[in-house]
C-alpha cells in the first residue's frame, strides 16, 4: 500500500509540472502524452498501478471528466489494463530499443530516373525574386475580383460538384476556353476534345503514362523546359536531345541512329529558353515527319499571348489536317501557378480514353474554381487581363534592357525579346557562368544558366533573365548588380 501511495506521489507531482493552463495542447492532449511517454520508455513499467482518478483530479486541481478522459485513451490504445475492483496497471508491452540498439537507417538508393529527377530539381526557382524564369506578375493580380468571384462560386456550387468526376473537367470551362483557343489561337478544337488537368506538368504525365511503354524514344528540344525534361525521364523514356536553331527544333539534325520518337515535344510560338518562334516552313516539315515516323507531336503553347510589336503566331495544332498534334495550355503564366489549371486539346480519337484515364489517375475536381475561372473567361476578364500584362511586360522588359545598357554597349548579348516573360542573355564560357551564378546567389539574386536546360554534353553557356514577376525597381537593381558584374569579368 506505501508503494502505491508512494508512486501515485510522484506521478502527481510531475504530471503537476507538466501540466500548462496556456499551453495550445488540451489538458487530456497533455497528460495523454505525458502518460504515454513515460509508458513506453520505462518509466512507468508493467504492472505499476496508476493512481486513481479522484485522487489525480484533486492532487492536480483539474476535473476528474479530464483524467477520465486520458485514461480511456490510453485504455482503448492497449497501454493500461483495468482490473476489477483494482484500479488500472500499466500493460506488459514489448521492450523500446534503446537509439545505441536502433538499425542503422536503411540506405537511401534513388533509381536512375530518381537521381535524373533530382538533379534536374536543380533549375527550379526558390522564392520570388528578380530574374525567377516562368514567374508572372503576382503583384498585377486582380486578387479582389478573383476573390469575389471564388466566394460566389464555392456559395452556389452545385451539390454534384462534390461527388466524383469524370468529365474531363467541368463543361462550361470546356466551352469557353474552346472559344477562346478558337479565336485567339487557331486551334482546332470542340469542347469535348479538351480535358482540365492540374497544370501543364499533369497534362504531359498523363500523354506518358497512355501513350507511350519504358523505353520509347521522346525528341525533346535542346535546350528545352526543365519541367518536360522531368517528367519524360520519370516515365523511363529515351529522351534524344534534338539541336534547336533560329526556326527551333529542327529534325534534320537528329542522330542519324536515333529511333524513330513515339513523341516530339516542341514550344514552337516562343521556344523555351532560346525564343524563337518556329516559322510555318519548318513547322509543316515537323508535321509531315511526325505524320510518316507515326509520332504524336506536344505542342507545348506556355506563353504564347505575350507579344510584344506582332500578333500571336497561330498553333501549330490548327494547321495540322492529320490528328497528330497534342495541344498543352495552361493559366499558370497567364494568370497565377497557384490555380494549378492546366489543359489538353487531344484528337478526337484519343479523348474519351483520356478523360477515362484522368478521372481514374488523378480523381479531377475543384468544380467552383473552374466553374469561377469559366465567368472569368466569358465576361471578358481574362483577354482584359492578359492586355494589361502585356503591357506591363513590354515595360519590365525595357526597363531590364535600360538596367543592362552598359553591359550591352560592352558586348553583352541579349535575345530580341519580341515575346515571352523571359530574355536570354548569350556568355562565352561555362566557367562565366558558374562565377555569375555564384557572385549572383551570394548577392540574393536569382540566376538561371542556360546550361542547366541541356541533356547532352554541347551545353552552350547563358543567363535566363525573367523579367515579368519582378517590379521594375527590383528589375533595375538586378539589372545594374547584373551589368556591372559582368563588366567586371570581362575587364
Amino acid at each position: 500500500m506505501k508503494r502505491r501511495d508512494a508512486a501515485s506521489d510522484w506521478i502527481a507531482e510531475a504530471l503537476a509540472l507538466r501540466l500548462t493552463a496556456n499551453e495550445a495542447a488540451t489538458l487530456v492532449q497533455q497528460l495523454y502524452c505525458s502518460l504515454k511517454e513515460w509508458i513506453q520508455h520505462g518509466e512507468l513499467t508493467a504492472g505499476d498501478t496508476l493512481p486513481s482518478s479522484r485522487y489525480l483530479a484533486r492532487a492536480l486541481g483539474i476535473s476528474r471528466n479530464t483524467v477520465l478522459a486520458t485514461m480511456d485513451r490510453l485504455l482503448a490504445e492497449g497501454l493500461l489494463i483495468a482490473r476489477q475492483g483494482a484500479g488500472l496497471y500499466v500493460a506488459n508491452l514489448p521492450a523500446l530499443l534503446t537509439r545505441a540498439e536502433l538499425p542503422p537507417p536503411l540506405p537511401v538508393r534513388y533509381s536512375s530516373r530518381g537521381n535524373k529527377l533530382l538533379t534536374l530539381s536543380g533549375t527550379l526557382s526558390h522564392g520570388h525574386r528578380a530574374f525567377a524564369p516562368g514567374v508572372p506578375a503576382l503583384d498585377l493580380f486582380p486578387r479582389e475580383q478573383w476573390q469575389r468571384l471564388l466566394r460566389r462560386h464555392y456559395y452556389h456550387a452545385e451539390m454534384a460538384w462534390m461527388d466524383y468526376q469524370t468529365s474531363g473537367g467541368l463543361p462550361v470551362l470546356k466551352a469557353a476556353l474552346c472559344d477562346y483557343l478558337r479565336l485567339s489561337r487557331a486551334v482546332r478544337c470542340q469542347p469535348e476534345q479538351i480535358v482540365i488537368t492540374q497544370g501543364a506538368q499533369q497534362a504531359f504525365e498523363l500523354i506518358t503514362q497512355l501513350l507511350t511503354d519504358h523505353g520509347d524514344s521522346v525528341w525533346m528540344e535542346e535546350p528545352g523546359y526543365g519541367g518536360a525534361q522531368a517528367c519524360f525521364l520519370a516515365s523511363g523514356l529515351t529522351v534524344t536531345p534534338i539541336p534547336v536553331d533560329k526556326e527551333g527544333l529542327n529534325p534534320s539534325l537528329a542522330p542519324k541512329n536515333a529511333p524513330a520518337p513515339r513523341l516530339i515535344y516542341v514550344t514552337p510560338s516562343h521556344q523555351y529558353p532560346s525564343g524563337v518562334t518556329m516559322p510555318v516552313p519548318r513547322r509543316l516539315a515537323l508535321l509531315e515527319y511526325a505524320s510518316r515516323a507515326g509520332s504524336w507531336i506536344i505542342e507545348d503553347d506556355y506563353d504564347s499571348e505575350f507579344r510584344y510589336g506582332t500578333p500571336p503566331t497561330p498553333s501549330l495544332q490548327g494547321l495540322a489536317e492529320q490528328a497528330s498534334v497534342i495541344y498543352v495550355g495552361t493559366f499558370s503564366k497567364v494568370l497565377n501557378p497557384g490555380l494549378r489549371l492546366g489543359y489538353l486539346v487531344l484528337p478526337d480519337t484519343l479523348a474519351h480514353d483520356f478523360r477515362r484515364a484522368h478521372a481514374r489517375l488523378h480523381r479531377e475536381g475543384n468544380y467552383p474554381v473552374q466553374s469561377a475561372l469559366a465567368e472569368f473567361i466569358t465576361r471578358g476578364h481574362f483577354t482584359r487581363h492578359i492586355a494589361r500584362m502585356r503591357a506591363a511586360y513590354r515595360q519590365r522588359q525595357a526597363c531590364l534592357r535600360t538596367a543592362l545598357t552598359p553591359a550591352v554597349a560592352a558586348g553583352l548579348r541579349l535575345s530580341d525579346g519580341h515575346a515571352g516573360m523571359h530574355l536570354l542573355a548569350e556568355l562565352d564560357t561555362i566557367e562565366e557562368e558558374e562565377m555569375l551564378v555564384k557572385r549572383a546567389s551570394e548577392a540574393g539574386i536569382t540566376l538561371s544558366p542556360l546550361s542547366r536546360y541541356y541533356l547532352s554534353e554541347n551545353k552552350r553557356p547563358g543567363l535566363v533573365l525573367g523579367y515579368a514577376g519582378s517590379t521594375e525597381s527590383e528589375l533595375m537593381n538586378a539589372g545594374e548588380w547584373l551589368s556591372e558584374a559582368w563588366r567586371r569579368l570581362h575587364h
